[in-house]
């Protein structure tokens, strides 16, 4: 990538994010620290990367409804966790980012889905993210590779996950 490419990139996705923080000003932030602890998300972006996660890790949840609920909490409890390890540069964008999508008007112009996070099936969700994976628009396009990286790297990196990849996990050396 060019220089002047990556320059007019940078500007432009200044730009768009300090429109959108404009529109989006009383609209409630996508990460949160609380007194008592570390940054979390905040439960619309919660919800949010809950829609994401399944759709992302589609087959690798459990079929039963109850367990997949209680795993997909789980999972979220970890995307905190590894939010909470970011350095703050990192969680701030990352908090904008959730921000801008937790809102109706981020979530069709950026995301192009019409129903809430909440309300979404899981293929309306797979198919936003296939338009964000495919945009000309690179701002839609790492907004989506971010947002898969972190759910893809959170979920295999668990061990109970390990056996989904056919990973039987390191070796003991005693």
């Amino acid at each position: 990538m060019q220089r002047r490419t990556l320059m007019k990139l940078g500007l432009g996705s200044g730009l768009l994010l300090a429109l959108a923080g404009l529109g989006l000003r009383g609209v409630e932030p996508g990460l949160q620290t609380p007194a008592d602890g570390p940054v979390r998300q905040s439960p619309r972006s919660r919800a949010l990367m809950g829609a994401i996660a399944l759709a992302v890790l589609d087959s690798a949840w459990p079929a039963d409804a109850a367990q997949r609920s209680h795993a997909l909490q789980a999972h979220l409890d970890l995307v905190d966790g590894a939010i909470a390890g970011f350095p703050p540069a990192m969680q701030a964008e990352l908090g904008q980012l959730l921000t801008v999508l937790s809102s109706a008007a981020g979530r069709r112009g950026l995301a192009g889905l019409a129903s809430d996070w909440s309300e979404a099936e899981i293929p309306a969700v797979q198919a936003a993210l296939q338009s964000m994976r495919d945009s000309r628009l690179s701002l839609r396009e790492q907004a989506y590779q971010a947002l898969r990286d972190l759910h893809c790297a959170v979920f295999f990196s668990a061990p109970q996950h390990w056996s989904l990849m056919g990973y039987p996990g390191p070796h003991s050396f005693e």
